[in-house]
């Protein structure tokens, strides 16, 4: 890769579409439109360009400003690979799959686009200590809003049987692809919420928000057997007592409390 790159900025007054045509039939460089203006990057100087947009703006009675800059070249893969890190949370070591898994702890490989989904938030960090404390092999798991599948995952790998949901079609099909990755399994998949649930599980696990924990409470309870255990997390301080006042019927046995975040293991029965 070259040290560096040119970057020429042009910014029209107006009929930036004649100036980005112009750039099109002059220039094999790379070209942004962003907020008004035009970007072109190169490896080779663009002074020819520069000078051709400027005799083209005169022709043409528009005014432009522009700018160009010789840039240090970055190697952006390996930047946004550095700064994304693995994780230990109890048992589990969570990491993108391009650093290698830790000794003597369970591996679990999620190549994060957003902190909530990737064990580094303190919700999700927080349900992993909880399924940690909480399940036994072969215990029946459903995942609510399973987002990136992390917590599904880590389930699986304690021994359960999991099924995941979510209303949202493409975290469903990021979670099916993050099961493969990691090696493991899940019974049953769906579209939607806990409505939708077709059997009873040991325990339920909702790492969303307050407000639609509360919408959602009946089909959480109604997804459970008897003595079943909840896990709702995503829960910020000030909501946390208007959420146990809707489980009010269930025994708190833990409140995992991290930074402003709360993460509550309830037991029915």
């Amino acid at each position: 890769m070259q040290q560096y790159f040119y970057e020429l900025t042009i910014t029209p007054s107006s009929e930036i579409d004649k100036f980005c045509d112009l750039l099109f039939s002059i220039s094999q460089s790379a070209i942004e439109e962003r907020d008004n203006s035009l970007i072109l990057r190169d490896s080779e100087p663009l002074d020819d360009i520069l000078w051709a947009v400027n005799e083209f703006s005169k022709k043409i009675g528009i005014s432009i400003n522009t700018n160009l800059e010789k840039k240090e070249n970055e190697d952006w893969i390996k930047k946004y690979q550095e700064s994304v890190k693995a994780v230990e949370i109890g048992e589990f070591f969570i990491r993108p799959e391009w650093e290698s898994k830790k000794d003597n702890k369970i591996d679990i490989i999620i190549n994060p686009a957003l902190a909530f989904g990737s064990g580094h938030h303190e919700s999700t960090s927080s349900c992993l200590i909880a399924l940690q404390e909480q399940i036994k092999a072969d215990n029946r798991v459903l995942d609510v809003g399973c987002g990136s599948g992390i917590l599904a995952i880590a389930s699986a790998k304690l021994g359960a049987v999991v099924d995941i949901c979510d209303s949202d079609e493409l975290a469903i099909e990021s979670a099916k692809e993050n099961f493969k990755l990691n090696s493991v399994n899940f019974s049953d998949a769906w579209v939607g919420s806990a409505n939708k649930a077709s059997k009873k599980y040991d325990i339920v696990v909702a790492n969303i928000i307050a407000d639609i924990i509360i919408l959602i409470k009946d089909d959480l309870k109604n997804s459970l057997k008897n003595d079943g255990i909840l896990i709702l997390s995503g829960i910020i301080t000030k909501y946390c007592s208007k959420v146990l006042e809707n489980f009010s019927e269930f025994k708190t046995i833990e409140n995992i409390k991290k930074g402003d975040w709360h993460t509550l293991v309830l037991k029915k029965g």
